[in-house]
């Protein structure tokens, strides 16, 4: 038998290996331990039972179902799980729901590669399990994965494939980038216009940064999810213990909401009116800071909560070019209203109404990107708000510092987005390249920093944002191997060794190795460790290579502009297609 006890993504915390190993003819039993397991044996009995297990033969005598019970242990931290396995049967004891839904994605990777499949092979012989004792847990409780559903829509059923895949690496949040500048991608009920004219465009910028003159493909691009399908979504991500993280993205990048609703503008609207926007970058659309705005907020919110049950809502705050609040006379005549000195204060202010009716509202909490939090947010924003650091590790200290909540997601090297090799052969991408052994070298939570400040830093997460990811296909190549190097650092929050260990603690390679025949055997595409396949190349085409912004620099100049904790309006603009 394969050795899979070193073959586990990401690593346990103890590995000890027993003697022979547990012969699995069919789905175990699952018990629970009392009627406090209840809950989890439920979630454990779920996930076993979707499995494709192999069919015996009528003839084949029968075999009695091997056993798996099912405890709690409240002594135990959140997430954290205990698996032993003997020839008798499976253990798992569980800090809770999440902790036995490890359990399990643990017992499926020790398990072969067909269990990764969703029809039992025929003539599958019997699978085995390997002895062992597993004691896991990890040190951040927020693992997330960004998809950006917004510039490119994935239909639900990829989304669905991509939480399984998620789930079994041990990520916990799904956030979903649902709104931009390229399309609304909610079904709205009270707010129709809002899915049916902001959720398609009637093409899509193929030429990269900013290379003349522009090409387009000149095909219709769309697509949304009904409230139902989120509640879908939410659902299946939950029942594999990740929670949904919804954005909605504020003032800013919100050209398909005015599209459908143009009277929540400010300034003066673009010759021709909103229209959903083929291109990408940073644009100077905002919606208004005023009642109606708010109104409209509370409803779509409302109803985005009320199907998810989402407990974090993203609010973006991001890449703001505030001219035109500048230039509307309702809006300065609310800001002096306020007594406040600039539009910056007003941005500020702005999140904090949102934050503010989330929480009271909804019970919900607020996030938002780092730009909330810069200058003038630092003293304006809701102590409870989370700040998403992705202009560098500076703007993610100074948010813990201050008292927030903050989630690393630095641009270099959590943006997937990114190419994953310098090569001609990869495929077009916004530029890079951000190499699976920039992932793994990541350090979440810095050694340097104060215990206190260290305590704010509650995860990390990667970024998979879609301008030049057109498909299913090319998003799967972009996230994996990638998502597995995340996925070790986030669960033990320090840096994941590519090639050092032990048979007791492997490398991170062999692992990801080990990993990718789960992936063959799901049917999700990735990159080889050596390079593309010859149709995952860019060819020649429009989606051939090209060098797009060296991300070094582009690191380096973010983590600039954050330091100086600046929302100057021409210094942002020079970073245009950056996100």
């Amino acid at each position: 038998m394969t050795d899979r006890l070193a073959g586990l993504v990401p690593q346990p915390i103890s590995v000890k290996r027993g003697r022979g190993s547990l012969i699995m003819s069919t789905c175990p039993e699952v018990q629970p331990a009392d009627a406090a397991a209840q809950a989890a044996a439920v979630t454990v009995r779920h996930l076993l039972t979707g499995l494709p297990w192999p069919q015996p033969s009528p003839f084949d005598a029968t075999q009695d179902a091997p056993r798996c019970s099912v405890a709690l242990d409240r002594a135990m931290r959140p997430e954290a799980y205990r698996l032993t396995i003997d020839p008798n049967g499976v253990t798992v004891t569980a800090g809770d729901e999440s902790g036995a839904a490890y359990a399990v994605q643990t017992m499926r990777q020790l398990l072969p590669d067909e269990a990764w499949r969703v029809a039992p092979l025929p003539e599958a012989a019997n699978w085995e399990l390997p002895c062992a004792d597993i004691e896991d847990g990890t040190a951040l409780a927020w693992r997330g994965a960004h998809l950006d559903v917004a510039r490119h829509f994935v239909p639900k059923r990829e989304v669905l494939a991509l939480i399984d895949a998620f789930a079994a690496l041990k990520l916990n949040r799904l956030h979903l980038h649902l709104t931009d500048d390229q399309g609304w991608r909610i079904e709205s009920r009270l707010r129709p216009a809002l899915h049916e004219i902001g959720s398609h465009r009637p093409r899509s910028r193929i030429s990269l940064n900013a290379e003349q003159p522009r090409v387009y493909d000149d095909i219709p691009h769309g697509g949304y999810y009904s409230l139902d399908d989120l509640a879908e979504i939410a659902g299946y991500a939950g029942q594999r213990g990740m929670a949904l993280v919804p954005e909605i993205d504020l003032p800013g990048h919100s050209t398909a909401l005015l599209a459908a609703l143009p009277e929540l503008g400010s300034g003066s609207a673009p010759d021709g009116g909103y229209q959903v926007s083929p291109d990408w970058g940073i644009f100077n659309n905002l919606v208004a800071p005023l009642p109606a705005t708010m109104a409209v907020l509370r409803d779509v919110l409302g109803e985005v909560i009320a199907a998810t049950g989402a407990w974090y809502v993203h609010i973006g705050g991001d890449e703001c070019v505030l001219d035109r609040w500048r230039q509307d006379v309702r809006i300065e005549a609310v800001r002096r209203d306020r007594g406040l000195a600039t539009a910056e204060d007003l941005h500020a202010a702005f999140l904090k109404d949102v934050a503010d009716m989330l929480a009271e509202d909804f019970g919900v909490r607020a996030v938002v990107w780092d730009e909330g939090f810069a200058d003038h947010g630092r003293a304006m924003l809701r102590p409870d708000t989370v700040i998403m650091a992705w202009r560098g590790m500076g703007v993610a200290r100074a948010a813990a510092e201050a008292g927030h909540d903050v989630v690393a997601a630095p641009v270099l090297p959590t943006y997937f987005d990114y190419a994953q090799d310098s090569g001609e052969a990869e495929p077009l991408a916004i530029g890079g390249p951000i190499r699976l052994a920039d992932v793994a070298a990541f350090e979440p939570v810095p050694a340097d920093w104060p215990p206190a400040v260290r305590d704010r830093l509650i995860g990390t997460q990667f970024q998979v944002w879609s301008e030049y990811i057109p498909d299913g296909r090319a998003l799967e190549y972009m996230i994996f191997p990638r998502a597995c190097a995340a996925a070790d650092v986030a669960w033990s929050g320090r840096r994941s060794p590519l090639s050092e260990g032990s048979p007791e603690r492997p490398g991170l390679l062999p692992r990801i190795a080990a990993h990718l025949g789960r992936l063959d055997a799901a049917g999700l595409e990735y990159r080889p460790l050596g390079g593309p396949h010859p149709w995952q190349q860019g060819g020649t085409g429009p989606r051939r290579h090209r060098v797009g912004y060296q991300i070094k620099d582009v690191a380096t100049r973010l983590s600039q502009l954050a330091a100086a904790d600046s929302g100057d309006d021409e210094r942002m603009s020079g970073l245009t297609g950056q996100r």
